[in-house]
């Protein structure tokens, strides 16, 4: 099946609208890559066809499953293992010494995909036991794709997704295998994470706001009218002496909400912070 200009306009017109990501002409290919099997398996013979059907139809679940389709659901546990290095001995031992008297942390694993990355979060808080002990952490994974945050609320996965990251000793110590299936997280890590669909040029999650928010390889799927509104919402979800993390090729570039970090690379801190000390 060949997909016509006129359908792939209308595709990727729809899935902006539904998820503020921009589809460029350039990347028009990732539609007939990625919708075949999706046409195929609901008996729809061409993507005009699919076209008409989304533009007509009042079926919710077309457009839904759609979406998730074209959506790049790519990440792994622990990915790009020098962000948790830098997380591991730097960013959290600053916010340790930062909220000594609460006792809390809320963390915002944005655009996480099926949770690798909440989940790693989550291994590193417990891996570092001794320094949390009596302090309360809350991780909150968001992702727009439906799918992916159904997978990642069940934290099961397979063999290929936790040998992507995982080293042997922590998936014996943080999974329990699953007969044919895979490996599931276990109950007391997966206790301090939770998930929720969320688009990110929407309100932030509630619950107040967060001292670090992870926001990797998100920025670069959208237009820069786009991003800035995206960073005007993470300015508003993140507290006054927070970090937000970027991907590797992002920047704030555009808002003045966020300065970087002096010190720690794609990290950025709210443009009003005030310094916070590190740990001795």
């Amino acid at each position: 099946m060949e997909v016509s200009p006129r359908a792939a306009m209308t595709i990727a017109r729809l899935f902006e609208q539904a998820t503020g990501q921009t589809l460029s002409q350039d990347r028009f290919w990732r539609i007939g890559t990625t919708l075949m099997p999706f046409c195929r398996a609901r008996g729809i013979d061409s993507f005009d066809q699919l076209a008409l059907a989304l533009e007509r139809s009042a079926d919710r679940e077309l457009s839904l499953d759609m979406i998730d389709a074209l959506l790049n659901n790519e990440t792994s546990f622990f990915r790009d293992a020098g962000v948790f290095t830098q997380i591991g001995e730097a960013l959290l031992p600053r916010l340790a010494a930062a909220r000594q008297r609460e006792r809390r942390l809320r963390i915002w694993s944005a655009a996480c995909s099926t949770g690798q990355e909440a989940y790693s979060l989550a291994m590193l808080f417990a891996e570092q036991g001794d320094r949390w002990a009596g302090w309360r952490i809350d991780i909150v994974g968001s992702d727009i794709s439906r799918s992916a945050v159904e997978q990642a609320r069940g934290g099961l996965y397979t063999q290929f997704e936790v040998q992507r990251g995982l080293p042997i000793r922590q998936l014996i110590a943080w999974f329990d295998p699953v007969l044919d299936q895979g490996w599931r997280v276990k109950p007391q890590l997966a206790a301090h994470v939770s998930f929720q669909r969320h688009n990110l040029l929407g309100p932030p999650p509630a619950g107040g706001r967060f001292d670090l928010i992870l926001c990797r390889n998100a920025l670069l799927y959208f237009s820069p009218e786009r991003r800035h509104q995206m960073l005007e919402g993470l300015a508003l979800a993140i507290a006054p002496d927070g970090g937000l993390l970027l991907g590797a090729g992002e920047t704030v570039q555009g808002s003045a909400r966020f300065v970087a970090d002096p010190e720690l690379p794609m990290v950025y801190r709210p443009a009003a912070a005030r310094t916070v000390p590190h740990a001795a």
